[in-house]
């Protein structure tokens, strides 16, 4: 039987044909993601609810992939935006408007010091690709180290930082990025049932661990998964990039890897590091920020680290495409070499939206129901990982969470494509929209908006 939906006050208007067959039929010649055999035909949207053409409506538990934060068509982002159109569509950061001084003043609060400078964009991929830009320019060094399975945008920049095959294409791209093993709990050859900052833990056995001891505390003071991961990365250091580097791209938590979560200290010793190989640390807050982890506004304050630049979008316009590059004083007087314009980054309608975004963030207390309710959905989905086969791992913080789907939880192997596409038509057809990810879509992702889901 299919479960019932919750009720809902909102009516969608009905929706009426306005593109001709040919047109809609030539969007997709195109090879686009659309996850299902049969494409969900979106219509409206309000807050946690989207409804397809013919008034079919659906729950959202991935919000354009972790971007709607505070909901579909918020009102108070909706009257912003309105609001901005009638006073001031565009005009560039050649002039002064104010606008774009207030939301840097705004968003630069949220920051710990020296993160103070801001560069807005249009993109996560645009914001990155500035971001290693300026960590060569500054450290006048060229290579750059991510995680395998991360993905850092799809320009022909940041094609090299993202480290999985179906996103790239066979064309030169990203110079200098090498990748270093994930330091994945559960995948990975290391792990155990207290690596990660996480309510729910991995099903495998802690070897940092007395035997038949009950104690979480480890034995030398060190978590041996950790230590392992740290040592594939000075092999890294040691083998495949020079003795100095630009910067090192990490996301707190993996996001289209699947909400992959490393050890609680891997990256205050990865920071060290790169450091010491006079490189940046760059924290890719694209899905992790604005609260959606629950514990703190940014991931990175989740690993006890301060980041030379911060990268953020998505959920930082409620969907309205913009980004940001944070970064110190010192890094943006490197940046002055040259002239760096963006047409479109910083505008009035842009800054507007993200201003009110950070209002109803704060208004709201969306912070908190993301740690709330994120915690209370793990708790649930770990039922269904004791009770499961084929569910293997369960994790994630606040409203960042991965269902990891395996043939079985000895092997680990992932599940079949096949069989993953089943789950999502059937999830799907129950009137629930869910993200996949991972290196082999094996991943079950919730990323839903925040603000609308109350306990």
């Amino acid at each position: 039987d299919m479960p019932e939906m919750p009720p809902c006050k909102f009516s969608p208007e009905e929706y009426k044909v306005r593109a001709k067959s040919s047109g809609f039929l030539c969007l997709y010649s195109a090879k686009l993601v659309t996850y299902y055999k049969k494409p969900v035909f979106i219509h409206k949207g309000h807050m946690q609810w989207l409804w397809d053409v013919d008034g079919r409506r659906y729950l959202d538990l991935f919000a354009g992939v972790a971007t709607v934060s505070v909901g579909h068509c918020h009102p108070k982002v909706t009257a912003a935006a309105e609001q901005q159109l009638k006073d001031l569509w565009h005009t560039t950061n050649i002039y002064v408007y104010p606008a774009l001084h207030e939301y840097c003043e705004k968003l630069a609060s949220y920051l710990p010091d020296p993160l103070k400078v801001i560069y807005l964009t249009n993109s996560g991929s645009e914001a990155n690709d500035l971001a290693m830009l300026m960590a060569r320019l500054h450290t006048g060094n060229f290579d750059t180290i991510t995680f395998r399975g991360s993905y850092h945008g799809g320009s022909p920049q940041t094609m090299g930082l993202t480290s999985n095959a179906a996103y790239k294409y066979p064309i030169a791209n990203g110079l200098g990025c090498t990748n270093t093993m994930c330091p994945d709990v559960f995948r990975g050859p290391w792990g155990g049932s207290h690596c990660r900052d996480s309510p729910i833990q991995t099903i495998r056995q802690c070897s940092c661990l007395y035997p038949n001891c009950l104690s979480l505390f480890y034995p030398t003071g060190q978590c041996t998964a950790n230590e392992q991961y740290i040592g594939q990365l000075k092999e890294t250091l040691a083998t495949s990039v020079p003795s100095r580097i630009a910067a090192f791209f990490g996301e707190p938590i993996q996001g289209v890897g699947g909400a992959v979560q490393y050890p609680k200290n891997y990256l205050k010793e990865a920071y060290k590091l790169v450091r010491e190989r006079g490189g940046v640390c760059i924290a890719d807050e694209v899905q992790t920020g604005f609260g959606r982890t629950g514990t703190h506004f940014w991931g990175f304050q989740g690993h006890d680290v301060i980041p030379d630049m911060v990268t953020m979008a998505k959920g930082i316009g409620n969907g309205f495409p913009m980004g940001a590059v944070v970064t110190t004083p010192e890094i943006a007087a490197s940046f002055a070499k040259g002239v760096h314009f963006n047409t479109f980054g910083g505008n009035p309608m842009a800054c507007a939206v993200a201003s009110s975004v950070l209002d109803v963030i704060k208004e709201d207390g969306t912070q908190k129901i993301s740690l709330d309710v994120g915690t209370y959905l793990m708790t649930e989905l770990a039922k269904l990982r004791d009770k499961y086969e084929v569910v293997g791992d369960v994790r994630g913080k606040g409203l960042q969470i991965g269902v990891e789907m395996v043939k079985d939880k000895a092997s680990r192997d992932p599940l079949p494509p096949e069989a993953m596409s089943e789950i999502f038509e059937d999830v799907k057809d129950m009137g629930i929209l869910i993200g996949k990810g991972g290196l082999y879509g094996q991943r079950i992702f919730f990323a839903p908006a925040s603000k609308v889901f109350k306990l």
